[in-house]
């Protein structure tokens, strides 16, 4: 099919919830995608940040076919070796106590609301179940997941929403307290670095302060790291980089390169709070998607995170060096990164397309990079060229 084929069978059967692109994808390589047409783009994307070992990866593809035709899915109700095996992976890279295994980000978030709120119930009873999120951040898109989303852009149509949500302002710790002192906040939900809302990390000051309140009062921290873990900073997981421990932390888009795969990780703390029956998923820990997330982990090794801060660190200081009149801003940490323009984001995306680059947009002003984690020093200059010449017209 060609990609206007591809384009009409989408318009005829497809709902239209999503503002495309004009781009149709075939396949790809490395960090390179190319249409059905042959057309070359560099892909700063990576999927909305999953595909993290690039496309064509093959021991990636070798893993999913083997454990395939071994194994596809049999349900939560009997044990399999790779989600155990993934788990225990998991456990020791993240300083973590348990893992519970779901399908996507807001799965794995409704996940924690619950965790929070079950945590707190057990220990306090009634009227203890708020949880304080910030503005600008992004939770999901479930009724619930939306309510604890502190953008009001994703609030349209759709109410009612679920009750027991307080947004706060990021990197202010005295509206934290204030919120808090009202007696009935069981947790705050954090996003390190918020991806939706302009790829904006929070002051590191700020979470160490908020991790040392939380404690003070026996509240959860927790952290939304769908978008930052699994190596996208340049460590595991975002919180590493800011010299803290959540109690809870949720986690998808990159761990299984690619297929859907989700979760939450429990410290001690919060490892036994549900207990049989209290929360499941039918999907959660699938055979094929545990392998390929154990195939990601494998080449995801301290080498290669450190490779990831090191080209992160590459590109915004490279984007920095053109002194644009349209760049305001370059942020983020690793391979998550935001460039404040002047000007309309989406309108720079469009045109980068034109020239063989896919680029993201977030907030009201930022481009958003989340290429490959395995993307190479070539392909990044590659891309670069292209944004750089869209920037200067």
């Amino acid at each position: 099919m060609n990609s206007n084929d591809i384009k009409q069978l989408d318009s005829q059967h497809v709902m239209q919830t999503y503002g495309r692109f004009d781009v149709a994808v075939d396949r790809g390589e490395g960090a390179r995608l190319y249409s059905p047409e042959g057309a070359e783009y560099i892909d700063f994307t990576s999927g909305i940040g999953v595909n993290s070992v690039g496309y064509g990866n093959k021991p990636w593809a070798d893993a999913i076919y083997a454990q395939a035709l071994k194994l596809g899915h049999i349900s939560n109700l009997y044990y399999t070796e790779p989600y155990a095996k993934l788990a225990k992976e998991l456990t020791v890279r993240s300083g973590m106590s348990r893992v519970f295994f779901a399908n996507a980000g807001g799965e794995a978030n409704e996940g924690i609301i619950k965790l929070a709120r079950k945590y707190s119930h057990d220990k306090y009873g009634d009227g203890r179940s708020t949880i304080l999120t910030l503005f600008q951040s992004f939770h999901g898109r479930t009724v619930t997941t939306l309510a604890a989303t502190g953008q009001e852009v994703f609030h349209k149509h759709f109410f009612p929403f679920t009750e027991g949500f307080r947004n706060i302002p990021a990197n202010d710790i005295a509206a934290a307290e204030l919120e808090i002192a009202k007696g009935d906040v069981c947790a705050v939900f954090v996003e390190l670095i918020q991806g939706e809302g302009g790829v904006l990390p929070l002051n590191r000051d700020y979470v160490k302060r908020l991790r040392c309140l939380c404690d003070e009062r026996d509240i959860l921290l927790l952290a939304d790291e769908v978008q930052t873990g699994i190596g996208r900073t340049g460590k595991f997981f975002a919180y590493q980089l800011y010299g803290v421990q959540p109690d809870a932390a949720t986690f998808a888009k990159g761990i299984a390169g690619g297929l859907p795969m989700g979760g939450l990780l429990a410290s001690e703390k919060t490892g036994s709070v549900f207990g049989a029956g209290d929360h499941a998923t039918t999907f959660g820990g699938n055979p094929i998607a545990a392998a390929a997330a154990l195939e990601v982990l494998r080449q995801l090794d301290g080498a290669a995170l450190d490779r990831v801060a090191e080209n992160g660190e590459y590109i915004r200081d490279t984007v920095r060096s053109w002194n644009l009149p349209a760049v305001r801003d370059v942020r983020g940490e690793g391979l998550m990164i935001g460039v404040s323009v002047a000007g309309n984001p989406k309108d720079f995306a469009k045109k980068c397309i034109e020239k063989g680059l896919l680029i993201l947009t977030a907030g009201s002003d930022a481009l958003r990079m989340l290429p490959p984690l395995t993307i190479t020093r070539e392909e990044i200059d590659a891309g670069l060229a292209v944004l750089k010449e869209v920037l200067s017209d």
